[in-house]
């Protein structure tokens, strides 16, 4: 059976920084999953993610994504993002970069096989606990996104 996980990424304290983990409750209170899904929220990231992402089948990250396009616009990429240093540093802001949790399981010879990283361009990310009305009304669509994603990596 496929391991399959679904990693939001984000701090909930800083407006739209935390879309990624407001898209993964979407995905829990509004989808049926398969068994073989797993959901976690990966909160800021760290070296803690390292046994969670460790030899996955599949990972599915959700960030927020600055490339400086317009607020809500959602961006999905695969495995070619990893090729591109400035544009993967652009995807995470936390402790430890998403690059170098990449880095490190692939040292360990414990990457996923696959891997797609879809976000979301954020408008703020000043300190509050609501996302703005940009990235709130994109959630679904980016959350269909990860349901597409997942239905093309299953069995």
């Amino acid at each position: 059976m496929k391991r399959l996980l679904v990693l939001g990424l984000g701090n909930i304290l800083l407006s739209d920084e935390g879309l990624g983990v407001y898209a993964l409750r979407w995905l829990e209170e509004n989808c049926k999953l398969p068994p073989e899904v797993e959901l976690v929220d990966g909160g800021t990231g760290g070296l803690s993610l390292l046994s969670i992402l460790a030899s996955l089948d599949v990972l599915i990250v959700i960030d927020a994504i600055t490339l400086g396009k317009k607020p809500g616009t959602i961006y999905c990429f695969s495995e070619e993002i990893l090729t591109n240093q400035n544009l993967l540093e652009k995807i995470s802001t936390h402790e430890i970069s998403f690059s170098d949790i990449l880095s490190i399981l692939h040292l360990k010879g414990e990457k996923p096989k696959r891997i797609f990283i879809l976000g979301m361009e954020p408008k703020s990310l000043e300190v509050g606990t609501e996302l703005s009305e940009e990235v709130k009304k994109n959630i679904p669509r980016l959350c269909q996104l990860v349901l597409e994603k997942i239905n093309e990596s299953m069995p």
